[in-house]
């Protein structure tokens, strides 16, 4: 199910990831109020899925409004970790692809230099 999230099937058009750590045990209206509070985002934007991630990188909550209320997703992973970005906390969009990666196990944060043009050779 987590895989289809951001596939286009579900109308999630945007994903948020929270950087660093945050209180898991949140309900739906404390992540909200962070994410107006903390982040100054609306957690209102519909089709727009929150991720956040507590100490334990086998974990993640995800919020979103879907029009007439809030969908609360927890996922334990039962083997493996999230590459979770634990840099300073904040709050930043990731692409279907970086989510991809995220799922993958990777951290969708770190860019890799993917296009490295060789020195001139000079005679």
């Amino acid at each position: 199910m987590l895989k289809e999230l951001f596939s286009g099937k579900s109308g999630i058009k945007k994903c948020m990831i929270a950087t660093g750590t945050v209180d898991l045990r949140s309900g739906i209206d404390s992540l909200a109020a962070m994410i107006r509070m903390n982040y100054h985002l609306d957690p209102y934007e519909k089709d727009t899925l929150f991720l956040f991630c507590g100490r334990r990188s086998d974990r993640c909550k995800g919020l979103v409004w879907d029009g007439s209320g809030f969908v609360l997703l927890y996922i334990r992973l039962e083997g493996g970790s999230f590459s979770w970005p634990r840099g300073a906390a904040g709050m930043t969009d990731i692409s279907k692809g970086e989510y991809r990666l995220l799922l993958q196990g990777y951290n969708p944060l770190n860019k890799r230099i993917t296009d490295v043009v060789p020195p001139e050779k000079t005679l």
